[in-house]
C-alpha cells in the first residue's frame, strides 16, 4: 500500500483519502457477511483478505500524515482487549457470558471516566451511523442492561399487538397529507423498534434474521422467473396467480 500510495504508485490509490474509502469499508464488511451466509470458505478467504486491507489503506494515509501507523492501531487493539478481559488477564473471575458483559461494561465505564467522559449518557457511545436495525438493537440492548425493559418475550408481543393496532387505526384514518404520512412513518417505527426487542428476547439477530429472509425471497423469486423463461414468458407477461403457483413451487 505504501508503494502505491507513493508518487510513481497508482493514480487511483494516490487520490484516495478517508472520505473516499469509508464507503468501501462498509461494502467489503457485507460481502464477508454474504460470504459467510453462504458458507463459502473459499470466497471468504478472499472477502476477509479486501476487508483487511481497509485498515491498511486508512493506516497508510495516516502514516503519511504522521497521525499513527498500522503498529498503533494493533497495539490499541491488544491493549484493550487485554484490560477488558481481566477475568482471562488478570484476578478477576467470570463464569458466564453474563459476568463477562458486566466486566466489560464496568472497564468501559471506568476508560470513559479516565478520558472525562463520564456524563456522557448511556446510549451516546451508540453510533447513528449503523443500519436502523443494529442500532436499534444495540440502544436496547443497554438500556436493558440498567433494568429498562420487559420481564418476558410474552410483554414484548402484548406490545407489538398494540403498536399494530395504532398502525392500523392510522392507516384507516381518511386524511393523506403530509402529517398524516408522517403518522403512519411513526407508528411502523415504532412496530420495528419493537420486534427489534422480540428478537432480542429470543436471542435472535434482526439483522440477520432480515438478511436470511431477503436471500430466501431472491431464491425463491429467481426460480419464478427461471420457470417463466422455460415458457416463453418474463414476470411482466405472468400473471399473478402463475407467479403464486410458481413461488409455491419453489418453497418445495
Amino acid at each position: 500500500m505504501a508503494r502505491l500510495r507513493a508518487p510513481s504508485g497508482c493514480p487511483w490509490d494516490r487520490e484516495q483519502t478517508f472520505d473516499t474509502i469509508k464507503t468501501f469499508l462498509l461494502e467489503e464488511t457485507y460481502e464477508v457477511m454474504d460470504a459467510i451466509d453462504a458458507r463459502d470458505w473459499a470466497e471468504l478467504t478472499g472477502e476477509l483478505g479486501d476487508l483487511l486491507l481497509q485498515p491498511v489503506f486508512f493506516s497508510q494515509m495516516a502514516a503519511e500524515q504522521n497521525l499513527f501507523s498500522i503498529a498503533d492501531a494493533l497495539d490499541a487493539i491488544n491493549e484493550k482487549l487485554i484490560r477488558r478481559h481481566p477475568h482471562v488477564f488478570g484476578e478477576q473471575t467470570a463464569e458466564t457470558g453474563d459476568d463477562v458483559r458486566r466486566i466489560w461494561g464496568e472497564v468501559k465505564a471506568e476508560e470513559k471516566k479516565q478520558k472525562g467522559a463520564q456524563d456522557a449518557g448511556l446510549l451516546d457511545s451508540v453510533p447513528r451511523a449503523l443500519p436502523a436495525l443494529v442500532e436499534a438493537q444495540q440502544l436496547t440492548t443497554r438500556a436493558a442492561h440498567v433494568g429498562f425493559d420487559w420481564d418476558n418475550p410474552d410483554q414484548v408481543l402484548e406490545k407489538l399487538h398494540e403498536e399494530l393496532a395504532e398502525f392500523d387505526a392510522a392507516r384507516r384514518r381518511p386524511s393523506q397529507n403530509e402529517e398524516a404520512q408522517g403518522e403512519l412513518e411513526d407508528e411502523l417505527g415504532d412496530m420495528l423498534f419493537v420486534l427489534v426487542n422480540l428478537a432480542r428476547f429470543v436471542k435472535v439477530d434482526p439483522e440477520q434474521a432480515l438478511r436470511k429472509t431477503n436471500a430466501k425471497f431472491r431464491r425463491r423469486f429467481g426460480y419464478i422467473e427461471r420457470k417463466l423463461g422455460e415458457r416463453g414468458k418474463s414476470p411482466e407477461e405472468a400473471t399473478l396467480a402463475e407467479m403464486d403457483a410458481l413461488w409455491e413451487e419453489a418453497k418445495r
